[in-house]
């Protein structure tokens, strides 16, 4: 079934709500990456540019105290916004209250109002049903854009959609909707999912759904030790999750012919200060050492497994990718994706994003998931609370 899409609105002279993911990574009041406020573009765009009046609505960070607060101040990217659109930006420095009243009231057909941080209400991560009926009084219609938030039942993704009865998703959820959800319903085989990232504990749920799904699944970075431990192997002080090695093992036994683990190891006798780095068999890590990246055998054995895929996921950096010497597991392995003919690629967002984009390989996939926890959930087959609150086309 299909969702109501932003095009499906009639917007022209309405009071449109756009929750749109604006947490942005940002340093002394400079963001250091303005890919998200570009990813909320299209929509934006098509709204001003059809006589809506957008009022946009985002957290940014964690707010916890007023330190936060002041340094989580959307006001950083009412600046960015305007430099990057063409229609008047108005920031209001106010959450609920008259000043935003009125500037809601004030506006013209095709400007645009952001409002400060959702996140300095502490009803927005509670869903306070009070709130969400106020922020959804301020619109005539809403829009769920926010992909990196749907997995979360929040005020400004649930709480106001639930209290209007024009609601749609924007031109970003339906992009990811259309790359995920074919991923996931209905891959082009083979399909092949590549895992990395530190803990089995983070990808329990997503592992076994796509242990039904996908034709191979390959494990590397920090959690494959777990795996490795659940295999009767030495890690040596590699990142171990000894409650989970019982999970690992049922893996194991779930997904034999089917799930690939690293065949060699690049481990060091220290993390910070490494004096000594070698290369092992993953079943002979030494006591002493910890493992760091995958070895040139294992990006050789995982560009094998991906020949030929026509599907492919990807989450989860191979190693310590931060650092240039432990990165050429994951170097290897974003460029075995990246050169696929005839492949779907997803990156569910996170570590892996961010590596193939300072890598120089973001144009080479299909599609990159602006939302890590949110596609990571999707991908386990949850329902996504921001996506079942938009209604199904009739």
């Amino acid at each position: 079934m299909t969702k109501v899409m932003v095009k499906d609105l009639d917007v022209k002279g309405k009071r449109v709500i756009v929750r749109v993911d604006f947490n942005v990574p940002h340093k002394n009041g400079v963001i250091t990456d303005d890919n998200r406020v570009r990813a909320a573009l299209p929509t934006i765009n098509y709204l001003t540019e059809n006589g809506a009046k957008v009022i946009l609505m985002s957290h940014l960070g964690k707010i916890k105290t007023d330190e936060d607060k002041a340094k989580n101040d959307m006001s950083i990217v009412a600046d960015c916004l305007a430099k990057l659109q063409p229609a008047k930006v108005t920031f209001v420095n106010a959450t609920r209250g008259p000043e935003l009243e009125d500037a809601v009231k004030a506006m013209k057909d095709g400007e645009i109002v952001l409002m400060q941080n959702t996140r300095y209400e502490k009803g927005e991560t509670k869903n306070d049903p009070e709130l969400g009926k106020y922020w959804a009084g301020l619109g005539d219609a809403f829009v769920e854009d926010a992909f990196g938030s749907v997995h979360r039942a929040h005020a400004s993704t649930v709480g106001i959609p639930s209290n209007m009865k024009e609601v749609a998703g924007g031109f970003l959820i339906e992009k990811e909707l259309k790359y995920l959800g074919q991923a996931l319903d209905d891959p082009k085989r083979p399909f092949v999912a590549v895992l990395g990232g530190a803990k089995v504990s983070d990808k329990i749920a997503v592992i076994e759904n796509l242990l039904k799904i996908a034709d191979k699944v390959i494990v590397g970075g920090g959690m494959a030790y777990t795996f490795f431990k659940a295999e009767g192997w030495n890690v040596g002080t590699s990142l171990l999750e000894a409650d989970k090695v019982d999970i690992a093992k049922d893996f194991l036994e779930k997904g034999k012919g089917k799930l690939i683990l690293p065949i060699d190891t690049v481990v060091a006798n220290d993390f910070d200060n490494p004096t000594d780095v070698k290369t092992v068999a993953s079943n002979e890590i030494p006591d002493g050492y910890m493992g760091l990246d995958i070895g040139p055998k294992t990006v050789e054995l995982f560009t094998k497994e991906l020949a030929g895929a026509h599907t492919v996921f990807w989450n989860g950096p191979m190693g310590v990718f931060e650092k240039e010497q432990f990165a050429v597991g994951t170097v290897g392995v974003c460029k075995a994706i990246a050169s696929l003919d005839d492949c779907m690629s997803v990156i569910g967002g996170g570590d892996s994003a961010s590596a193939a984009k300072n890598l120089g390989y973001a144009d080479k996939f299909t599609h990159i998931s602006t939302g890590g926890g949110a596609s990571l959930e999707y991908m386990e087959g949850k329902e996504l609370p921001g996506i079942a609150i938009i209604p199904d086309k009739k």
